[in-house]
């Protein structure tokens, strides 16, 4: 296992070989081209289960299985959260998009055994200023925690380098987001969700230590409201708790000696 020195005596987020995080890029490569087809098929009267199809068509035909099929018992291949809907949207033929949908997709896939997990949010035509700039704000709070992936760093600086992305973003912007409370990234390699949890905010310095080869799912939600959230009646969807519009933006990524690897880019 490789090391860094002065962190072998200590605890540090689980590290892969330079050759198995090849491996995590393939099905991080493969997520992304399915995520690139449904943005591509993406279009009013078109539904979030034509959606689903579509990434798992994707998914299958270069060798990977979809990982959220069946996880826990989700029935779907991706997760479809549409305007107030935060996360873990179920894609149904009921729900059919229109023009300035603000839509989330969560895609995950498994090749050779390893997984991938990437997210984004997009807009179905045009969409108003303020959903643009929640969509904006989420990536570049992403965007901030993936330079602090770096050897060396603690994982809560991963969640302090997201949150002071937000707060930037809010300065920028002139106006507020929510933070959504109680989710977060997490450790990925051979399970899709692994220790640690990552909070998207919170003080620096604490928690294990990244060293080369760490990787973390980074994926800061953020709406144009409130923080906090509910879970509808199929166990699943979470929307926030005032209706208010939420961003999902979403990359799995290695620390290594030469800075922050994102394994969930386009081949």
């Amino acid at each position: 296992m490789i090391g860094l020195p002065g962190l072998r005596s200590r605890k540090v987020v689980p590290q892969r070989t330079p050759g198995e995080l090849d491996a995590m890029a393939a099905a991080g490569a493969l997520v992304a081209a399915a995520l690139q087809a449904v943005r591509a098929a993406a279009a009013p009267g078109v539904s979030t289960l034509d959606l689903d199809r579509v990434a798992e068509a994707v998914i299958r035909d270069g060798g990977g299985i979809p990982s959220f099929l069946g996880y826990h018992g989700f029935p779907a291949s991706i997760c479809s959260s549409v305007n107030d809907r935060v996360v873990h949207g179920i894609p149904t033929a009921d729900e059919i998009l229109a023009s300035g949908d603000l839509v989330s997709i969560d895609c995950g896939a498994i090749l050779d055994d390893w997984h991938g997990d990437s997210a984004f949010t997009f807009g179905v035509g045009p969409l108003i200023p303020a959903d643009e700039l929640l969509s904006e704000a989420t990536r570049l709070s992403m965007e901030a925690g993936i330079a602090a992936m770096v050897p060396g760093n603690r994982l809560t600086d991963v969640s302090h380098a997201i949150e002071t992305g937000t707060h930037d973003a809010e300065e920028a912007h002139g106006r507020t987001y929510g933070i959504v409370a109680g989710y977060g990234g997490h450790g990925i390699g051979r399970q899709m969700h692994m220790d640690p949890f990552l909070a998207n905010e919170g003080a620096p310095g604490r928690g294990p230590y990244l060293a080369p080869g760490s990787v973390l799912a980074i994926e800061p939600m953020l709406t144009l409201g409130t923080v906090n959230t509910k879970v509808l009646a199929d166990e699943w969807t979470v929307v926030t708790s005032d209706g208010s519009r939420a961003a999902h933006w979403e990359h799995t990524v290695a620390a290594t000696e030469d800075g922050p690897r994102i394994l969930t880019l386009p081949a």
